[in-house]
């Protein structure tokens, strides 16, 4: 899997983003990198990558989050260790971005640094069963709000379809032509699709650049997200 030096995750509220960015760090570290991942998303405290703390601290991955990540400040300030993921140039970052266009804010700071070292991939997470990204337009929409206030354009997309534990290999290969569509119509290569470890292994041979995730504990509380009696996109 190539590999750049800034790896940043966003998108739509319950996309999965974090989720991914655990398991990519954890599966930069398994290959004997140095990684440090930025948890900079201020907006939804309820996956937190500070849920994975123990499994990142344990591979030898070096975490930065807010302490005000859970509070009602509007602008949390962002602890200064994050400013070393854009800096420390031996060092893979991997940076968690808020939902939508709002915790997109928190990004813009370092933009510019991003910018001018420019070794980097934004990528956009997307999950077709989720409400307000169930077409490759309102996907669109919510790609184009992010890029707007971080001031950094995406340079890929990650399908991060799944329906919660009801996930099959099925459920992954159903949303491809939405994903087909969605790279199409935003000029931009899906990059990853994520399928949680056990549907990787029945998706092998059959699709590739599958990354398969260990989900973290929390992921389960949430309600199924099956879309009731309606086409998945059109």
């Amino acid at each position: 899997m190539d590999h750049k030096r800034l790896t940043l995750f966003a998108g739509h509220y319950g996309s999965g983003k974090t989720n991914i960015a655990v398991n990519y760090a954890l599966a930069l570290a398994a290959e004997g990198k140095k990684v440090c991942i930025a948890d900079l998303d201020i907006v939804n405290p309820y996956f937190r990558t500070a849920d994975s703390a123990k499994e990142l601290r344990q591979a030898g991955v070096e975490l930065v989050s807010s302490q005000y990540a859970n509070s009602n400040v509007d602008l949390p300030a962002l602890p200064a260790e994050a400013y070393r993921l854009v800096q420390d140039k031996a060092t893979f970052g991997i940076m968690d971005i808020g939902g939508d266009d709002r915790g997109a804010y928190a990004l813009g700071r370092y933009t510019p640094f991003i910018k001018e070292e420019g070794n980097y991939r934004m990528a956009f997470v997307d999950n077709c069963y989720r409400p307000l990204t169930r077409t490759p337009k309102e996907a669109l929409e919510v790609m184009r709000e992010i890029e707007a206030a971080c001031a950094l354009p995406f340079t890929c997309i990650v399908n991060n379809s799944n329906l919660g534990t009801e996930t099959t290999a099925q459920t992954l290969l159903d949303s491809l032509e939405y994903i087909r569509r969605l790279s199409e119509i935003s000029g931009l290569p899906v990059w990853l699709h994520t399928a949680r470890s056990d549907v990787a292994r029945d998706l092998a041979g059959s699709l590739e650049q599958v990354l398969p995730l260990q989900l973290q504990e929390r992921y389960f509380d949430l309600p199924s997200q099956k879309p009731a009696n309606r086409p998945l996109w059109g």
